[in-house]
C-alpha cells in the first residue's frame, strides 16, 4: 500500500502521544487508589471491577484516530480486477510428433480437450482465435468473441508433419493486429509445442517482432523426454526443445510452462486463464479505510454506552 499524501501521516505522531499519556493517567490512577484506600477496603467497596472493558472503548478509539489518520493520506493499493477485454490466440502444434502416446491416450487428444476447456472458460468479451502450425502456421479461427468457432477449429485440427513454432507466432501477430487497430486491446499469444523449431521463420526473428508489438507469449513445452512417435516403422525420439521455447517467452514476457501429463497440463491453462482473465490496477481505498475508522469509532461509543453509560 502507498499514500498519494504522506505528509498527514505524522499525524500518527499524535495519536502516539494519546497513547502514552492514556497509559500514564491509567497508572498515575492506580497510585491514587492505593494511596487513599487500603486493598481490603477496596475489594469490598468495588467488588466487581470492569477489568478489560474499562480499555475497550479507549483501544477501540485510538484504533478509529490511527485508521482516519491513514484514509486522510489517501492511501491506495494495487487490486486484482477481472480484464474487460482481451485478444487471445491459441497456437497448437499438430506436428506428426503429437501423436506420441508418451500422455495417455496420445498428446494430440489431451491438448485439444485441455485447450477447449481454456477457450470455454475465458470471459465471453474476451476475442480468442486460434492458430494451428506444423510445416507452415495458420490462422484456423480468426479472434471474436465466438468462442465455440474457437472450440469447433480445435475439434478440427488434423496433424502433419515438420514445426514452424516462429511463423505460428508471426501469424499471431497478424491476427491480433486486425482487432481494433485504432484502439487494441491487450493481446496475449499461447502457443503450445512439443518438439523444436523445424521449418519457417526463426525463433529468435519472431520472439522479437512480439516484443515490438508487446504481445506476451506465453510457452508450453509439452510431452515427457522419453516420448517417441512411430514414422516409417522407426520410433523417433520427440523431446520438446525446452530452452527455445523458455527463451521465446522471456523474451516477450510470456511465461513459460512444462507439461507431461493430462493433469499437469489442465493445471498450466488454468494458471493461464486466471494470469489472461485478470490484472492488477492502483486503486485509492479511502472510502473502505474510512469505513473501518467510522466502525472502529461507533464501537468503541457502544461498548462505553453499553458498560459505563458514557461515552469515551
Amino acid at each position: 500500500m502507498r499514500f498519494e499524501q504522506p505528509l498527514w501521516l505524522w499525524l500518527l505522531v499524535l495519536v502516539a502521544v494519546l497513547v502514552v499519556a492514556y497509559l500514564l493517567a491509567q497508572r498515575r490512577r492506580t497510585k491514587y487508589a492505593v494511596r487513599f484506600a487500603t486493598l481490603p477496603m477496596l475489594e469490598k467497596v468495588a467488588p466487581k471491577r470492569p477489568g478489560w472493558r474499562r480499555h475497550a472503548p479507549a483501544a477501540a478509539f485510538l484504533a478509529a484516530l490511527t485508521v482516519l489518520t491513514i484514509a486522510i493520506a489517501r492511501p491506495v493499493a494495487d487490486i486484482r480486477v477481472p480484464r474487460e477485454r482481451a485478444t487471445v490466440l491459441v497456437a497448437m502444434d499438430v506436428s506428426n510428433s503429437m501423436a506420441a502416446t508418451d500422455v495417455a491416450p496420445n498428446r494430440f487428444e489431451v491438448a485439444q480437450q485441455a485447450a477447449t476447456e481454456f477457450v470455454r472458460d475465458l470471459p465471453a468479451k474476451f476475442n480468442v482465435g486460434l492458430v494451428s502450425f506444423a510445416r507452415t502456421a495458420n490462422v484456423v479461427a480468426a479472434p471474436s468473441t465466438d468462442h465455440q468457432a474457437t472450440v469447433d477449429a480445435i475439434n478440427g485440427l488434423q496433424l502433419t508433419d515438420s514445426t514452424a513454432i516462429g511463423d505460428a507466432v508471426l501469424a499471431g501477430l497478424q491476427a491480433v493486429r486486425t482487432i481494433d487497430p485504432d484502439d487494441p486491446p491487450p493481446s496475449r499469444i499461447v502457443l503450445l509445442s512439443d518438439g523444436g523449431n523445424t521449418a519457417g521463420s526463426p525463433i529468435d526473428t519472431a520472439a522479437e517482432a512480439a516484443a515490438q508489438a508487446g504481445v506476451p507469449v506465453s510457452t508450453i513445452a509439452y510431452g515427457t523426454a522419453e516420448g517417441t512417435v512411430n514414422l516409417e516403422g522407426r520410433d523417433i525420439p520427440v523431446p520438446a526443445d525446452t530452452e527455445a521455447l523458455h527463451g521465446l517467452a522471456e523474451a516477450t514476457n510470456g511465461t513459460f510452462y512444462q507439461a507431461q501429463n493430462n493433469d499437469q497440463l489442465r493445471d498450466v491453462y488454468s494458471d493461464l486463464q486466471s494470469s489472461i482473465g485478470w490484472t492488477t490496477e492502483s486503486r485509492e481505498v479511502t472510502n473502505l479505510v474510512a469505513g473501518i475508522a467510522l466502525a472502529a469509532a461507533l464501537l468503541a461509543a457502544i461498548a462505553s454506552l453499553f458498560w459505563f453509560s458514557r461515552l469515551p
